[in-house]
């Protein structure tokens, strides 16, 4: 199955019955915009409670770690989510927050039918999709089966042994002046992981707010991952969460998934 779904795709299909349409939220007021309005049927995620284990401290595992995976197999199943489970996740930013990691936790688990909606709930309000204030009856499943995840992950400690190693690419995909150091609004310390190349993750966007093309975005990330190994390929944010924006792009570009820093770089130094 393809990554990423069209609103038009979406409103042939809103009725089936293994259909489950995720509203996937960053941030204290996501639970409240969702109350208000949301796409008819859908339920709500969110990104600090169930798709994270928030701890005391950021720099006890970072602002966004992954949960524990029999955590996470728990709280699939209190979403009514089974292997055969086709998942739409949706959010306000097209993908650059909680979906897009939701997208990445449910594939890194081995869910095969899952997809994110190009142009949010925005685009879907445009044309004219079914919008609701009620909120989805869910019917509990099982626990989801799953041992480990599947994708590649990697820690901050493994990161400082390959800075200096060639046959490694890092990519920070927060803007360029974050990357650069002129501005933190979240992190402690500005600027980046020496020798990491810059790659925002808005450039995965077209001006109207929708993903690149599959071509477009396939010449784009081949010509950054020229002459690396696709397990050398190391993706990275603030925290674990807008990282998975570009794992998405990479993914739609057809192009095998890079590891992912799972924990945030408890300290970063500007080169």
């Amino acid at each position: 199955m393809k990554p990423l779904i069209n609103i038009d795709e979406l409103l042939k299909i809103r009725k089936s019955n293994n259909l489950i349409i995720v509203n996937a939220g960053n941030g204290e007021k996501s639970k409240e915009n969702y109350e208000k309005k949301h796409l008819e049927n859908s339920i709500f995620v969110s990104l600090d409670e169930q798709l994270a284990n928030i701890e005391d401290g950021f720099s006890n595992g970072g602002r966004h770690p992954l949960p524990d995976i029999k955590k996470f197999a728990e709280v699939l199943g209190d979403l009514g989510i089974t292997k055969n489970s086709h998942i739409v996740i949706y959010d306000e930013k097209n993908g650059s927050n909680a979906s897009a990691r939701f997208w990445w936790m449910l594939v890194a688990v081995g869910h095969e039918k899952v997809q994110i909606l190009n142009g949010g709930i925005q685009e879907a309000e445009r044309r004219d999709f079914p919008m609701s204030s009620s909120s989805r009856k869910i019917a509990k499943a099982e626990p989801y089966k799953v041992t480990h995840w599947k994708l590649g992950t990697i820690e901050i400690k493994q990161i400082e042994n390959i800075l200096e190693d060639r046959r490694y690419i890092i990519i920070d995909v927060r803007e360029a002046k974050r990357y650069n150091g002129e501005i933190e609004p979240i992190d402690l310390i500005a600027g980046h992981i020496p020798n990491a190349v810059n790659v925002p993750f808005t450039e995965n966007l077209d001006e109207d707010g929708f993903f690149l093309s599959q071509e477009e975005l396939k010449l784009k990330y081949q010509k950054i991952f020229r002459g690396f190994k696709a397990e050398n390929i190391v993706v990275h944010c603030g925290s674990g969460v807008t990282a998975c924006h570009t794992l998405f792009a990479i993914a739609l570009a057809g192009l095998e998934i890079p590891k992912t820093v799972c924990r945030l770089v408890e300290r970063m130094e500007q080169e």
